[in-house]
């Protein structure tokens, strides 16, 4: 991958809780010079201490700024580090339709890391937190192509996966895999605490299964109003279509009816061992080079059609030709999904070359 040059490796980020500091150490293990800001001071004064940071201050010539504010804050906190820095903005939120919408400058472009913890804070920030996790970036259809691919290699380099989603189709989704889910396990967790008090061994004897499901309903509760209020109407959609299938399933045990309870289970095992897994082998991996052409959004175009048809980028980086400005995008897939990948590509305009590994 083209890494960013040695003398420009200099990083702002705004917020330091979990997944700020997180992001601050897993910039500074590879070798950047760290910049921190937050809200509450002390908050600095820790990072400095943790050695989450290099400093303490805002630094307006560094190359990127990530932006780990709250939600609902997002649109003001970005407007200003756009305003007193030079480089590249980017966020950390997971609700992407408001900030995206709101701010239209060639220099920013939306993200949402799909990463965190049960800790709290800059005590739980981990430098690995984001190695192999999905890392979505929202790009406008008027983002340069040299805005998302730097970003995309500065996200790619903490060993994230990048996936392009437009804002709007990445809120749906995360409130099917992410901000439902999270209720849900509330709501479970609730109903068991509340059966508990009548039955004091109920919780003992909670299995792996119930404590896999309700894990996440231990994350921490002050950031969920604004992701809900941020992100409302696809989570009441989603939560209408969990209550339908709820009701659904309620009939079939109802009704005894072992043939369609089956199916149901069955449909869901089956698309529970479809759920995609990382590729890490070479010999599993195909090179597909692919010459950017010259129109908006072309980068990012790659990406998006990777995310439709579930193929899986493992890497990539764009190389440029000395000859002129042009760029050649060089990624790694999954080699059993490349021809389909291919396809996709060519029936978009675009001119792949494909090549295995192994």
């Amino acid at each position: 991958m083209n890494g960013v040059p040695p003398d420009q490796r200099r990083a702002n980020v705004i917020g330091l809780g979990l997944i700020g500091g997180s992001i601050a150490l897993a910039l500074r293990k590879r070798g950047w010079v760290v910049s921190g800001s937050d809200a509450r001071p002390e908050h600095v004064e820790r990072a400095v201490e943790l050695g989450i940071i290099d400093h303490g201050a805002l630094d307006e010539g560094a190359t990127i700024t990530f932006v780990a504010a709250p939600v609902a804050a997002l649109p003001a906190v970005v407007a200003d580090a756009l305003a007193r820095t030079r480089g590249l903005v980017t966020d950390v939120g997971s609700v992407k339709s408001p900030v995206a919408t709101a701010i239209d400058d060639p220099r920013f472009i939306a993200g949402h890391p799909m990463a965190g913890s049960e800790l709290i804070g800059l005590d739980g920030a981990d430098a690995d937190m984001f190695s192999g996790a999905v890392w979505v970036l929202s790009p406008r259809p008027d983002t340069p192509d040299e805005t998302f691919t730097a970003v995309a290699s500065i996200v790619s380099e903490l060993g994230a996966d990048v996936v392009a989603v437009p804002a709007a189709a990445h809120d749906a989704l995360v409130a099917v895999v992410s901000h439902v889910p999270h209720l849900t396990a509330a709501t479970l967790m609730t109903l068991a605490d509340a059966r508990a008090e009548d039955h004091a061994a109920l919780l003992r004897l909670a299995a792996g299964g119930f404590r896999d499901m309700t894990r996440i309903a231990s994350g921490h509760p002050a950031i969920w109003p604004d992701i809900c209020a941020e992100n409302r109407v696809a989570i009441v959609d989603t939560l209408d279509q969990l209550i339908d299938g709820l009701f659904r399933m309620r009939g079939l045990v109802e009704t005894g009816d072992r043939a369609g309870l089956t199916a149901a289970l069955e449909r869901a095992r089956q698309a529970r061992s479809n759920l995609p897994a990382r590729s890490v082998r070479p010999e599993e991996l195909a090179e597909v080079r692919v010459p950017i052409p010259d129109r908006p959004g072309a980068a990012a175009e790659l990406f998006t059609l990777a995310a439709e048809l579930g193929v899986n980028i493992d890497s990539f980086e764009v190389v440029h030709s000395a000859e002129g400005t042009s760029g050649v995008a060089v990624l790694l897939v999954d080699e059993t999904r490349s021809e389909l990948f291919r396809g996709g590509l060519l029936a978009r305009r675009f001119k792949p070359a494909v090549r295995r590994l192994a």
